[in-house]
């Protein structure tokens, strides 16, 4: 019997970047009777919060460095780490990889720089079509083929294969295990006591950490089977 269930967002809840459908946003509000509830992703709070359509859930987001509570209906981000990172090295060293993977083709910026320190490789660039973006990839084999090489590139961070046609790139000690880890630790609960329900725990994938943790784990191939995979829960 677990206390905690940890969620991903995009591709376990929701498509990328898309509101939760009444049927997923019910379901949790069911397992919220039984259990308590994390949202754990790789965006920000407030995106995720708002993607959820205000569904009252502690959510850490950025790998562990945001966290965010709801009290009294209000949204509060109770924690805000960040760093910086250098700009100029990170802009030179995408460029090297979109001309040595023929990715030369991007709307928008090349790379994207988050407040927090964050780093995203957009391979369609940061203003591509939503559209573009969800056919880019929908299976992973494109970025998982080139994974070793983008992870190669930048020996002193993470990357993870993110969203539906990028790469996250974060400083090392920001993954989801150490995310789910610090939470469990600060909420006196024993990681045995917690479940995670993610989209992507192969190798690479941003869901991996938590596979290597040793933390169990329930795999959700697309979000809309969502409801049959934790049913068991209920």
């Amino acid at each position: 019997m677990k206390k905690l269930i940890a969620f991903d967002l995009d591709g376990t809840l929701s498509q990328h970047k898309t509101p939760i459908n009444d049927v997923n946003r019910g379901v949790l509000t069911e397992l919220s009777k039984k259990y308590r509830l994390l949202m754990l992703g790789a965006g920000a709070c407030r995106r995720i919060y708002d993607q959820l359509r205000q569904f009252p859930i502690d959510i850490v987001g950025s790998y562990g460095m945001q966290q965010s509570v709801v009290t009294d209906g209000r949204f509060i981000v109770v924690r805000d780490e960040s760093y910086t990172v250098d700009h100029e090295y990170f802009n030179a060293t995408v460029a090297s990889l979109r001309k040595k993977l023929s990715l030369n083709f991007y709307y928008g910026d090349s790379v994207e720089f988050h407040a927090s320190g964050l780093v995203t490789f957009p391979i369609l660039g940061t203003a591509a079509p939503l559209s573009e973006k969800l056919a880019y990839d929908p299976d992973r084999s494109k970025r998982r083929a080139m994974y070793n090489t983008v992870k190669n590139a930048f020996p002193d961070f993470n990357v993870f294969i993110g969203g539906s046609s990028s790469y996250d790139i974060s400083k090392k000690q920001f993954n989801k295990f150490f995310a789910l880890k610090r939470y469990c630790d600060e909420n006196s609960i024993a990681l045995s006591d917690a479940l995670f329900v993610g989209d992507d725990f192969g190798d690479g994938g941003n869901d991996s950490a938590i596979r290597l943790g040793g933390v169990d784990y329930v795999e959700v191939e697309c979000y809309e089977h969502f409801p049959d995979k934790v049913a068991f829960l209920l």
